[in-house]
């Protein structure tokens, strides 16, 4: 990696340091000293993606279709494919998650609500995948096996998997009913910062603000996916009354670029919008459970109360999802939904 950062730059004097991983086999190295980046003041970043395990083709891929559709992914300096590194702008560190409160909320959230309206009407999706049928419920199956079964250790009758398939069948449907356009996947607080430096030209059309990472699993689906991402975030919690104003809001603005029909309402927005919220909370069940029993990475477990209380909240609200919210209930009981239930992962 080194001689990798110093052929780029063409200097030797240059410090790499660990400065972050993430829930993949990817991780970042920040690079400091002078000449590390075009600004002599700043860092860059080095990226490690082991070619047998990530696509870095896909990253480059949607980095440069974020760019050009005016949002701040980062600038690529240098790439070496064949050992998974990319050298890149340095974002910072400020991630949204710990720059959140009752006070800044409204206005990071509006930068953010620009950039996903951005994304939605300007990043060209021709090419990317289908986020389909098969891919939603695919998803799903992750809670039953890493959550109920696993984590929980409750072994489903017959009964209960028809229950699961019922719900996972409506809310399928729900996610399919959606106009359809770019989905980040991941759009949330721990993938979105502050960008301290402000040198873009006001002219660029680049949005400077926020700095928006972790997307190379974009494809084309639900309208409200990455919505639900932000205003139900996994790690972070509003009060429903603040959700719901901020979601009848973007629906407005949806309209205004024609991406959804004036005949779509409050009330049918709130439906996509928690159906496909229960869709990605039932998912990120199983996820951040398998994140420790096989990726031994513990703490993800912490954030399965939120992620839980999303769930059941939304699952009640709807007669095809109330015996799923019955089923969970009864498996958790009394149990403490961060107690991991085998000591190692494996």
């Amino acid at each position: 990696m080194r001689r990798f950062v110093e052929s780029a730059l063409r200097r030797t004097d240059v410090e790499v340091s660990s400065a972050s991983a993430d829930a993949s086999f990817r991780s970042y190295w920040r690079v400091a000293g002078d000449g590390a980046s075009a600004d002599a003041t700043a860092t860059a970043v080095v990226m490690d993606a082991p070619p047998d395990k990530e696509d870095l083709g896909a990253w480059l891929e949607i980095d440069a279709r974020l760019r050009d559709g005016g949002l701040h992914a980062p600038e690529i300096l240098a790439v070496d494919r064949d050992q998974g590194f990319v050298l890149m702008e340095d974002l910072g560190t400020r991630t949204y998650l710990p720059e959140l409160s009752t006070q800044s909320v409204d206005a990071l959230y509006a930068d953010a609500l620009d950039a996903l309206l951005r994304m939605q009407t300007s990043v060209d999706v021709a090419g990317l995948p289908d986020y389909s049928r098969q891919r939603l419920v695919e998803e799903m199956q992750l809670m039953p096996a890493w959550f109920l079964e696993r984590h929980l250790g409750h072994a489903l009758s017959g009964t209960q998997h028809d229950i699961i398939e019922s719900a996972f069948t409506a809310l399928a449907n729900a996610a399919q009913e959606q106009p359809r356009a770019f989905v980040h996947r991941d759009f949330h607080s721990r993938n979105l910062l502050v960008i301290e430096r402000r040198g873009t030209p006001a002219d660029s059309g680049l949005l400077v603000n926020p700095g928006i990472v972790d997307f190379q699993d974009a494809v084309v689906g639900p309208l409200t996916y990455d919505l639900v991402s932000l205003l139900r975030d996994c790690y972070i919690e509003w009060d429903a009354e603040r959700v719901a104003g901020w979601v009848d809001a973007y629906r407005i603005r949806l309209q205004a670029t024609h991406l959804l029909g004036r005949e779509v309402g409050e009330t049918q927005m709130t439906r996509w919008f928690d159906l496909m919220g229960l869709q990605r909370h039932l998912k990120v069940l199983g996820i951040f459970c398998r994140l420790w029993y096989r990726d031994g990475k513990a703490r993800y477990l912490d954030d399965l109360a939120l992620v839980w209380r999303y769930t059941i909240g939304v699952a009640r609200r709807y007669p095809e999802t109330g015996e799923l919210a019955d089923l969970l209930e009864h498996a958790l009981g009394d149990s403490d939904i961060r107690t991991p239930r085998e000591s190692a992962a494996g």
